[in-house]
Parts: structure tokens; C-alpha cells; sequence
């Protein structure tokens, strides 16, 4: 529905305020609900779970689903994906991989081709402009939670209609869901057909995500796939096959925190892997090359990354964005104290935030047990902030979770909490749909699919330049929305006609240039002046050009 949103640009009467980026101010001051309950209960139990879904959402996780967006950066979901792929290129390095697996137990060393691991999860923290790489999980959970958040979405004006990820990409998600686990069969040598899916973990009823459980059997049923979810202590291994009762299986997806599967109710499944008698995806082998916390500190390591023969300009992306990692050894324990309020600590087999502790919340007692081994201490990058209530008191916190398969980021979505680390237990929080608008340089995530793309900038009389969404634009000149911030002000108006290769600003076509004035209400309105009255300087132009060209998704010093 198309209304005014004058908390796009907040109250501030006074000058523009310059360190945050239009991007911030969604975050700290639109307040839309975007989520569609009706909807998402349809698609709980219609779509695409079954009957009575969402009253046991409702019921057991109320927290599940946040009511408003994170708005991100298409820039930064750019670099997300761009992380992803130095990391799968790092890991297929045979001297990392002997590296990485000789500090592994024997089940991870089974097998050096195969399955690739599905639904990996690289955990961002985004601090204003800088992302950090927390952590990354091989049995990232939320995928397809999220696909059904994605189908209850509503745009609260026009200017936000672009950013709203879409059924279309919903339903195109799923589909690869599929896909990708059909060729994790493929790769596994099968030759025939997938025919039947596990979903194991330990008593799935109690998983505080028991739901997508329920949701992955629906859409592995919905494409001829035989589904089951399973107690790992309820498969049996027997005649060369693994059975869940009378179902012979083929593939078990994989959502166990046993993840070298020592656990006695693991024995089954960890006989049909080592027979090669079962698909397990994700497997022991992509948790040590991966989700080994001790890994972060490779990745954030220059010295190591070059030892192991790793490009520059991987190495660039990886220290950029990897915050500093090591493994904390008893003889650094005095340093690391003195250092510890700068520091988190995990275990370096931890999941779900378990046991990992923030430096300034160490007790004497605790600290010995870090110190005892098995932990890893991480520079703090702080998690993002997004305000949902103008009467909040605290912002809610958030991380941005990248799903990626084989080298390929898939979705993103971002996860709202309030404590130290993610949980599900905040009122308003939860998991939420990125919407991401423009970076910087004006570039949407989404576009209408054409060889061009209008990119507009407002420049002011410090001579600052300020990216606007075109989306954004057209709806503040046909007053559906206002900009406050900005109102009895004389702007000057640069509308540049650029010429797209694969997506991405390759040259500029035309350009337009003029003066609009902001009404008391923070509408626009063009103005009468000569042609060349907003003509940028050469400042002021070099700026624009480095915000559409210079790829900020490009390593620092790379250009």
C-alpha cells in the first residue's frame, strides 16, 4: 500500500546528518510491521507445511518470526557471497585440507571427493559499514523457515516495494533446496534415482526448530521424495542398508551437534557412513574443514593464508573481514586476560552460542576452564542494531546468517535477539527478511531485469553526496513519501543514465542535473534554474563516480 513514510530520513531539523547512511536510518527509524500473519499461517499450513503448523509455532515458539525487516546493503550482501566463495577456494587447497584434517578425528579424513555438505551458515556481524565473519555452521538451521517468512511479506509504501524479497524468489529457493540435495546424491556416486530422505537429530519432537522438520518432509514429499524424521537411536544398520523402520534409507540430512558422531545412539548411522551405505550430508569432514573454530584463526592469519599459497587478493578479502582468531593456549592465558574485554571465547566445537562467553563477562573460574583448552578467542565485532519501537529503550541486536551451498551463497537472512548471543527468546525478535535496498553507490539488489538503471544523488551545500534509492526517489517526488531531515533545504539533483553489464554499472549513458527544493514537509519539488545550476564539482563528481564504480565489495587496496 502506497502512504506516507516520513521515517525514511527522521525528525532531525537541523542539518543532514552525514555519518549515517540511509541504510542506518531504516534500521534506527522505520518502524512498518512487514510481516503478513495471515499469510504466513496460510503458508504454514497450506503452502507448504501441514495442517495445524502454525498454531504449534504459536504455541511452542512464539519468538520464531520477527514482524520487521533488517534492512542491508546490497553491497554487503555482495561481499557476504564474495567471503563465501574465498572460503570454499581456501578450503579446496590440498595444503590446507591435510592441514585442517591431520587435527581431525579419523571419520573426518573418510573421503576427499563426494557430497559437498548442504546448508552451510556463515554468521555476519554488521557494525555500521564493516562486516565480520563470526563464525560458519554445517547444519545451519532456519532455511526453510525462512522461505515461508519470505511468502508473508507486504511492502508498507512503494519506496519499500523493491527491497521485499518475493514469492518468485521464495518458491525458487525451495526449488534448489531440492535440487541441491539431489546432487549431493549425484555426487555420491548414486546412479539412480534419490528416492527416500531421514531427517535425523537427537529427539527431533523437542528441537526448539522441530517445525522445519516438519516443513522439509512437506517439500521433500511434494517432490516424490520419501521423508522421515528421526531419533538417530531409532535407525538400524543392517543387509548393507540404513532402515528407519520398514523405510530403507537412501540420504540422511544431517542436523546432529554429534558431528564426528562418537554419541552411542549415533552407532547406526555412523556404521552406514563408514560402509558407504548412506548419503550423510552434512558430514564429519565438511564440520572440520569448516565449522572448526580453530579454522577462523587460519583465515584471519596473513602469514598463514600466504604459507599455504593463498592469492592476495583472497587473503584481502578473508583479513577484511575475518575479525582475529586464535587459539587460546595456557602459556597467552596473562595476555588474553588483560585483553579479554575485546575478546569473545568459544569452544572451538560449540554450536548455538553454547559455552561462549564475551571477554567482560569471564569469571576466575570460567577463565580456567577456557584456559584448561579447547576455546578459541575472537576480536569483538559487534552484532548490527535495529531499532522496532520508538518508545524501545534498547535497539534489538542482530546477525546476518549467508545459507550457501558448494562455494554459492543461497539466501540470506538475519536473526534479531537481545543478550549476548542469538536466541529465540526476545518478544520482536527473531528471524527476519532482509530487505535490501541500495548501497552507496545507489545499486539495488533486485532490478527490473533491462540493460539500464537510473542512479540518483542529492548533493548539498557542504558539498556532501548522498545516494538515493530510485525507488525511493520517484516515490518522495510524487509526495508517497517525505524526508523531514532534509525540509526547507535547496538541494541540487544528479540523475545518472548508466548502461548495466551482468547486472552490475558498466558506463554512464546520460546525465541530468538540477535544483529541487524540500518543502516544509519534507516533499520535493523540482525548481526552475538554469541547465548547469547543479552541476557537481569535480569533488563532488569524483565521489559519484567512485560510488557507482569503485566496487565496494572489492577488497581494500585491491584498486
Amino acid at each position: 500500500m502506497s502512504r506516507p513514510v516520513p521515517h525514511l530520513f527522521g525528525d532531525a531539523p537541523a542539518a543532514l546528518p552525514a555519518p549515517a547512511t540511509t541504510i542506518e536510518q531504516l534500521n534506527r527509524e522505520c518502524f512498518c510491521l512487514s510481516l503478513d500473519r495471515q499469510a504466513l499461517a496460510h503458508a504454514l499450513d497450506a503452502e507448504l507445511g501441514p495442517p495445524g503448523l502454525s498454531r504449534l509455532v504459536r504455541e511452542r515458539c512464539p519468538f520464531m518470526f520477527a514482524a520487521r525487516p533488517v534492512f542491508v546493503a546490497a553491497a554487503r550482501i555482495r561481499r557476504m557471497a564474495q567471503v563465501v566463495r574465498a572460503v570454499e577456494s581456501v578450503v579446496a587447497l590440498p595444503a590446507y585440507r591435510e592441514q585442517a584434517l591431520a587435527a581431525a578425528p579419523a571419520i573426518a579424513r573418510l573421503g576427499s571427493a563426494g557430497p559437498r555438505g548442504v546448508f552451510f551458515g556463515y554468521d555476519f556481524h554488521l557494525d555500521q559499514d564493516h562486516l565480520g565473519l563470526i563464525e560458519i555452521n554445517t547444519n545451519a538451521g532456519g532455511a526453510m523457515l525462512n522461505a515461508v517468512l519470505a511468502r508473508a511479506q507486504q511492502a508498507c509504501c512503494e519506496a519499500a516495494d523493491s527491497m521485499v524479497p518475493t514469492r518468485a524468489s521464495a518458491a525458487d529457493f525451495e526449488q534448489r533446496i531440492v535440487g541441491m540435495f539431489r546432487q549431493e546424491w549425484r555426487l555420491a556416486g548414486r546412479l539412480r534415482p534419490l528416492a527416500s530422505i531421514a531427517i535425523v537429530d537427537t529427539a527431533p519432537p523437542e528441537q526448539y526448530l522441530y517445525a522445519e522438520f516438519l516443513l522439509f518432509q512437506q517439500l521433500f514429499e511434494r517432490h516424490g521424495l520419501r521423508a522421515v524424521i528421526a531419533d538417530p537411536s531409532s535407525l538400524e544398520w543392517r543387509d548393507g542398508t540404513l532402515w528407519h523402520g520398514d523405510v530403507a534409507i537412501d540420504l540422511v540430512y544431517n542436523r546432529l551437534t554429534d558431528f564426528y558422531l562418537e554419541q552411542p545412539e549415533s552407532a547406526a548411522l555412523r556404521e552406514a557412513y563408514l560402509h558407504q551405505g548412506v548419503v550423510l550430508t552434512p558430514h564429519p569432514q565438511a564440520h572440520a574443514l569448516y565449522a572448526d573454530k580453530r579454522q577462523l584463526a587460519v583465515f584471519s592469519d596473513a602469514a598463514r593464508l600466504q604459507a599455504l599459497g593463498v592469492p592476495e587478493a583472497t587473503r584481502q578479502v578473508l583479513l577484511d573481514v575475518v575479525p582475529h582468531t586464535e587459539v587460546v593456549n595456557a602459556a597467552d592465558g596473562e595476555r588474553l586476560w588483560a585483553a579479554r574485554r575485546s575478546l569473545f571465547f568459544k569452544p572451538v566445537a560449540g554450536f548455538g552460542g553454547r559455552a561462549a562467553y564475551r571477554g567482560d563477562k569471564l569469571t576466575r573460574r570460567v577463565w580456567q576452564e577456557i584456559l584448561a583448552g579447547g576455546y578459541v578467542a575472537q576480536a569483538i565485532v559487534p552484532p548490527g542494531e535495529r531499532l522496532i519501537d520508538e518508545e524501545a529503550a534498547h535497539a534489538m541486536k542482530f546477525d546476518l546468517r549467508a545459507y550457501a551451498y558448494a562455494g554459492d551463497a543461497q539466501w540470506v537472512a538475519a536473526r534479531m535477539y537481545q543478550g549476548q548471543t542469538t536466541n529465540f527468546r526476545t518478544p520482536g525478535g527473531g528471524f527476519a527478511p532482509v530487505y535490501s535496498t541500495v548501497d552507496a553507490s545507489g545499486r539495488a539488489l533486485r532490478r527490473s531485469g533491462g540493460d539500464h538503471a537510473s542512479y540518483v544523488f542529492l548533493l548539498d551545500e557542504a558539498g556532501d553526496v548522498h545516494a538515493v534509492p530510485h525507488a525511493l526517489y520517484v516515490a518522495l517526488a510524487r509526495h508517497e513519501a517525505a524526508a523531514p531531515a532534509w525540509a526547507g533545504r535547496n538541494l541540487r539533483l544528479a540523475d545518472w543514465y548508466v548502461r548495466l553489464e551482468d547486472g552490475e554499472p558498466d558506463a554512464i549513458v546520460n546525465e541530468t542535473y538540477g535544483l529541487v527544493r524540500v518543502d516544509a514537509q519534507g516533499r520535493l519539488a523540482s525548481m526552475a534554474a538554469p541547465a548547469d545550476a547543479g552541476w557537481p564539482t569535480a569533488k563532488e563528481r569524483e565521489r559519484m563516480h567512485a560510488m557507482l564504480f569503485e566496487a565496494a565489495d572489492c577488497p581494500r587496496g585491491a584498486r
